[in-house]
């Protein structure tokens, strides 16, 4: 395939992406915050949101599958440290 043309598909996808990447990140990072703020029902409600939403990012190739993982799992040990120290 010549460059250029490889060039133009590469533009494409990169706006075609763009906004699930903002939405991810987005998404990761208020449940960050809700998870260092303390309050136990809105931590759980946007790490949950925040975990689709991620799942659906590899679904389209945004992010890869480890990566993805990693980050819920962070995310999950953070939630119930969380949970343990409001209890």
């Amino acid at each position: 395939m010549p460059a250029k043309k490889a060039g133009r598909q590469q533009i494409k996808r990169s706006i075609r992406t763009r906004g699930d990447r903002t939405e991810t990140r987005t998404a990761l990072a208020k449940a960050l915050r809700s998870v260092e703020s303390g309050d136990v029902a809105e931590a759980e409600t946007s790490v949950r949101e925040a975990l689709s939403i991620m799942d659906r990012a590899v679904q389209k190739g945004i992010l890869h599958k480890n990566n993805v993982d990693r980050r819920k799992g962070r995310l999950a040990v953070r939630l119930n440290k969380m949970k343990a120290a409001s209890a």
